[in-house]
Order: C-alpha cells, then structure tokens, then sequence
C-alpha cells in the first residue's frame, strides 16, 4: 500500500453534489436550475400527465359509456373443466377452496359454474353461483348444488 493508491473507506464518503454553497463549488448562483421559467422556482413539481400546457391525452379522448360500480364480476367454470378435476383427482365434492387450491380460481375471485360441455360423475359443488343449465345437468347426473 502506498500514498498514491489510499482511497476512503466504503460509505464514509458523500457523492452528493452541495448546491448553493458559493460559485468556488462549481454548482453555485442557479444551483444547477438554469435561469428563469417554472423549473427553478422551489415547489415545483408536474402532475402526472402534463404535456407543457398542451391539452393532455387523457382529455382529447372522447369518453362515452357507462361503468356500474356495482357490477358483481364472477370467474366461470364450466361443466366440462370440473369432470377434468374429478378425472384427475378422483373427488366427489368440489368446494371453492377445491377450486382455488388447482388454480381456476384466485383467492377473491367469486366463482359461477357455466353450462358448457358434459358432467358424468356424481357430484357435490359449492360456488357462488350457478347457470340454469348447469344446476341441470349437475343435478341429472346425481350431485347436488350448494350456493354459498
């Protein structure tokens, strides 16, 4: 080790240029902020969106429609994708912790159970709801049905 190859220990330096601390410094008089305009005031700071005083995109686009808050949106599971399940795990109930627990259903999702497709074994499912076709044919093919 020499003098010439002696560097400060890891943290104990800052690399953080002082601002406004005189013209010697490099980074006094504007403190790096140029001269003038909206910038180099203190308290600036853009709204998401701003586009320099153009109209934004977000109010040149036309809006129309109309959004229900109080849609109830519910993930569908057909008949057919529950054989596959009983197929492969060889149950005689489905119940939504069945359903979360295979990925067909994430843990807020509210689950209904649709009419496509065939179901042959006898079954037990709870969901959150149910097509009329589908209470059908669960209940032709035996099972029963159990809205939570």
């Amino acid at each position: 080790m020499n003098l010439n190859n002696i560097t400060p220990a890891e943290g104990s330096t800052k690399s953080v240029k002082r601002i406004g601390r005189g013209q010697g410094s490099g980074h006094g008089g504007t403190s790096t902020r140029g001269h003038k305009g909206q910038k180099s005031r203190s308290g600036y700071s853009r709204k998401i969106g701003f586009e320099g005083g153009q109209m934004p995109l977000q109010r040149r686009v036309p809006k129309f429609g109309f959004t229900n808050m109080n849609r109830v949106e519910y993930k569908g599971i057909n008949l057919d994708t529950l054989q596959t399940l009983v197929d492969k795990l060889k149950i005689s109930e489905v119940t939504l912790d069945v359903i979360r627990e295979n990925g067909l259903a994430s843990k807020n999702d509210l689950v209904k159970v649709l009419g496509r497709g065939e179901l042959k074994a006898t079954l037990k499912v709870t969901a959150n709801g149910f097509s009329a076709s589908a209470k059908a044919a669960i209940e032709a093919a035996g099972g029963s049905v159990e809205t939570v």
